[in-house]
C-alpha cells in the first residue's frame, strides 16, 4: 500500500490500435517500455486517455492482464475498473486484482448520477474488493465527488487516494488533511506537487515527454520547465483528452494513425502547431525516433467497428 501511495509519476497510456481496430500490441509495449525507461514509476491502463470506455470489458481484463504480465515486475499497473453501475465495477475490480493489477481506479457514477449517500455506497461496495484510487472528473461525469464523501471513505483502508482534477484548491484540502492525492491535470501537476502536497501526477503529457514529466515531478520547483511545457500542456487538452494525444503519436510514428470512433484526429492547422512545440521543446525530449510529420487527412483510418 505504502508503494502505491508514494507513486510520482505514473503515465495514463494511450491504447494503440491496428487497422482493423483491434488493439496493437506491438505499440503498446513499446509505449510502455519508452516510459519505464524514461522513469515511470505506475502505468495506468485503460483509462480516460486509453479509452477504457470504447473496450468491452473482456478487452478491458485482457490488456490489464497482458500489461501485469509483461511489466508488472518493473512498474506499479493501475488498472481501470470503474462503472457507473456498482455491480460491474465489483466484478470488474474482481477481474482486474485476479489479472494482477496493483491497484483499481474508480470513476464515480456518471449519468445514471446518485447522492452523496449512494456515491458512499458505491465506493464502499468496491473498496472492499482491494486497493482503490478514487477518480474525480466532473467534466467528465457532471457530478463532483464533494470532500464529505471523501473524508468518509478515508477511513477505509482500501483507499489508496485520490485523483483529483477539479483543481489545485481541492488538492491542497486533502493533503493538509493527510490524505494521498494526484493531480490529473498536467497543467497543474507543478503547482499541485511542489506547492500543495500532491504525491505526483497521473499524465496524458507523460505519453509524449515522459523524461521531461519525470524531471518536473521528481527534482525540485523547475518554474521554467513547467513554463516551457505549458505551450504542451495547453495543445493536449485544447480538445477532449486523447483526441489531441493520439494525433500526436500517429504524427510522431509511434503509433498507427487508426482512431477508434467517435474520436477523430485534430484539424491540420492543429497538427501543424504540434510540429512547431516539438521543434521548440526539442525532439530530443519526445519518445520515438523519427521526424515529426503533418499528417494528411488521408493517412488516418477511423473505426467504427472492430
Amino acid at each position: 500500500m505504502e508503494d502505491l501511495r508514494s507513486l510520482r509519476f505514473a503515465t495514463a497510456v494511450k491504447t494503440p490500435y491496428l487497422p482493423n481496430g483491434r488493439f496493437d500490441l506491438e505499440s503498446y509495449d513499446n509505449l510502455v517500455n519508452m516510459q519505464i525507461a524514461n522513469g515511470a514509476e505506475g502505468i495506468l491502463v485503460a483509462g480516460t486517455t486509453g479509452e477504457g470506455y470504447l473496450m468491452t470489458w473482456d478487452d478491458q481484463i485482457s490488456l490489464i492482464a497482458h500489461t501485469v504480465k509483461s511489466f508488472g515486475d518493473k512498474v506499479q499497473v493501475i488498472g481501470n475498473s470503474g462503472s457507473n453501475c456498482t455491480s460491474e465495477a465489483i466484478k470488474a475490480t474482481e477481474r482486474g486484482f485476479a489479472a494482477g493489477m496493483d491497484v483499481s481506479l474508480q470513476i464515480n457514477p456518471y449519468y445514471g448520477k446518485t447522492s452523496a449517500d449512494g456515491l458512499v455506497a458505491h465506493y464502499s461496495n468496491v473498496l472492499s474488493v482491494g486497493p482503490v484510487i478514487i477518480y474525480n472528473v466532473p467534466t467528465r461525469t457532471s457530478c463532483d465527488i464533494p470532500p464529505s464523501v471523501i473524508e468518509i471513505l478515508a477511513q477505509n483502508p482500501n483507499l489508496v487516494g485520490v485523483k483529483e482534477c477539479v483543481g489545485n484548491d481541492r488538492v491542497k484540502k486533502y493533503t493538509s488533511e493527510g490524505l494521498v492525492v494526484w493531480t490529473g491535470n498536467d497543467e497543474e501537476s507543478h503547482e499541485a506537487r511542489w506547492e500543495c502536497g500532491a504525491t505526483g501526477v497521473h499524465s496524458v503529457a507523460g505519453n509524449l515527454v515522459p523524461g521531461l514529466i519525470r524531471k518536473l515531478m521528481f527534482e525540485g520547483k523547475n518554474p521554467t520547465l513547467n513554463s516551457k511545457l505549458m505551450p504542451l500542456f495547453d495543445w493536449l487538452f485544447h480538445v477532449p483528452v486523447p483526441v489531441a494525444l493520439n494525433t500526436a503519436l500517429a504524427q510522431l510514428g509511434v503509433i498507427k494513425p487508426v482512431f477508434r470512433l467517435p474520436h477523430v484526429p485534430v484539424p491540420v492547422e492543429k497538427r501543424i502547431e504540434f510540429v512547431n512545440l516539438v521543434k521548440e521543446i526539442g525532439r530530443e525530449h519526445f519518445v520515438g525516433d523519427k521526424d515529426v510529420q503533418v499528417l494528411d487527412n488521408d493517412d488516418f483510418i477511423l473505426v467504427s467497428r472492430y
